[in-house]
């Protein structure tokens, strides 16, 4: 197979339409239902917000982990939600089953730091990971990051690798 035989693979994230699209060789294909963050959008540090521009996927966590594996710092913690674990700990920011963590390419808009101070989107630990299924989609609720099904983050993760490019628009 020659490398221009394998198939270009991107990922448009459109926050007004709270919607994640898979592009192969230009042509959309898979489209999901996200929720991002309630702040609304930005990239500075502490912001809880989402932020906009050019991006890779940096890391890809959690291969072979079973659906709704609980997720502390990037890594499983050996608990597996379901909703007695949500109702004994509702505060908590789920981090579930997958997580595609996101690295900017533009420096001072998601990478490095601006006049404002740190805008780097990997050093906010900014992912696309699942969430609780009982997590409405379609509404911007996170703290930042993107919020998919678990079904959802799974089927992406397959089809997605380090290095992947991945835009995130306002609309």
């Amino acid at each position: 197979m020659k490398n221009t035989d394998i198939p270009k693979t991107a990922v448009v994230i459109n926050i007004e339409a709270q919607t994640l699209t898979l592009y192969r060789n230009e042509v959309a294909g898979n489209h999901y239902h996200i929720s991002t963050a309630k702040n609304g959008i930005g990239s500075q540090q502490d912001s809880g917000c989402t932020p906009l521009g050019r991006h890779v996927i940096a890391q890809k966590i959690g291969d072979d982990a079973p659906m709704n594996t609980v997720f502390v710092g990037r890594v499983a913690t050996g608990e597996v939600y379901d909703a007695e674990l949500g109702r004994l700990q509702p505060k908590r920011d789920w981090i579930l089953s997958r997580i595609l963590w996101l690295k900017g390419l533009e420096e001072g808009i998601n990478k490095g730091s601006n006049e404002q101070g740190g805008c780097d989107t990997y050093q906010r630990y900014i992912y696309i990971h699942g969430t609780p299924d009982s997590e409405p989609m379609g509404v911007p609720l996170s703290h930042g990051c993107v919020r998919m099904r678990n079904t959802d983050i799974i089927e992406l993760f397959a089809q997605v690798e380090e290095g992947t490019p991945v835009t995130l628009i306002k609309g």
